[in-house]
């Protein structure tokens, strides 16, 4: 068995200490580490870093030729003006791609990374798709959000079709385009739906997505799309409870350029507590996708703040000294805890 540096030197450091403990045997610790090598680069990570890149420069390929007016034009003119047609040649290109991806699966499983680069494609191509067909259908309603429905109920199908938790992603993007489109349209385009701007709309979205990938644990059938699920929900919430405690409840500018920095304060304070929660629930758990969120966005909450209320009020040292004792209050806390427990693990031996 090959493993990357990473992996190979724990799983050493780990069977070295096993035979420090007498837990194993000399013989058997040789034997173990015999059983494995560390592979000298990690092609796995290039190849999944060259796939991403590639994906990421077809999506600018898409973008630029969207942007340029000549080249717009002279597949106006190819297709004769129709919507219709360039929709269709999409969607045999994107079933294509999906046809392609998923005979690779079955003759090419180990082709992990060009497997899911093929499945990109068709989900581009199902976008494209789809917007044409919105256009080519278009009443003038202004009633897009029916387009990234169909997009989320096309995505979801194929997910579950092929599994792929690349297009269950994709899926989840769209049914959180469709939420924010379709809250907007049933408010005539104002700034608020049932009292709550956009970021507070997706703090409830995000805890719902959350909510979700529970669901899916406890279910055989949706356990692929339950981590997935997960962090997209995490994503959105804490995404929002940033943007939210930055200009808090506002529908406008305006009324946010009149409102005192104190008042939105208690914003601040929601999004501190819920990054604790992800913290503390990350620790206890043994979660490290919930752990990850906590610390990040509580990191940008406090950088936030302090931007907001000290960066021309306080020196910059003062303000990095307070987090440095804070912080360093938490470790030793959380080290007196860990010692407590080390120690009472210890004595059951």
């Amino acid at each position: 068995m090959k493993l990357n540096k990473k992996q190979g030197l724990f799983l050493k450091h780990t069977i070295e200490y096993w035979q420090q403990q007498g837990t194993i045997t000399p013989e058997v610790a040789n034997n173990l580490k015999d059983s494995f090598s560390i592979r000298s680069f990690d092609w796995e990570r290039l190849a999944k870093y060259s796939f991403w890149i590639s994906m990421i420069c077809a999506v600018i390929a898409i973008a630029a030729i969207t942007l340029d007016e000549f080249l717009m034009n002279l597949i106006e003119k190819i297709f004769v003006d129709s919507k219709l047609i360039p929709c269709l040649i999409f969607a045999v290109v994107a079933a294509a791609f999906y046809l392609i991806a998923y005979r690779r699966r079955k003759t090419k499983p180990l082709h992990q990374f060009s497997n899911e680069a093929i499945i990109f494609g068709g989900v581009l191509s199902t976008a494209v798709a789809v917007a044409y067909f919105g256009q080519a259908i278009d009443t003038g309603s202004g009633h897009f959000s029916l387009l990234f429905l169909l997009s989320t109920l096309i995505y979801a199908a194929l997910a579950f079709w092929f599994p792929s938790k690349l297009i269950w992603v994709f899926s989840l993007l769209s049914l959180g385009s469709w939420f924010g489109a379709e809250t907007g349209y049933m408010s005539g385009w104002g700034a608020y739906y049932l009292g709550m701007n956009y970021p507070l709309r997706f703090v409830l979205f995000g805890g719902v997505l959350i909510g979700l990938s529970w669901l899916f644990k406890r279910h055989v059938r949706f356990l692929d799309f339950a981590h997935s699920t997960y962090v997209m929900g995490l994503l959105y919430l804490f995404i929002a409870l940033w943007i939210l405690s930055i200009f808090g409840n506002y529908g406008d500018l305006n009324s946010w350029y009149n409102v005192k920095q104190y008042e939105l304060l208690h914003w601040g304070i929601l999004f501190a507590f819920v990054a604790i929660i992800a913290i503390v629930y990350g620790l206890k758990h043994d979660d490290a996708t919930s752990r990850g969120f906590g610390i990040t966005f509580l990191f940008l909450n406090l950088y936030t703040k302090y931007f907001e209320f000290f960066w021309n009020g306080m020196h910059k040292a003062i303000f990095f000294i307070l987090l440095a004792v804070s912080f360093w209050w938490i470790g030793q806390h959380a080290e007196k805890l860990w010692n407590l427990e080390f120690l009472t693990h210890e004595t059951k031996k």
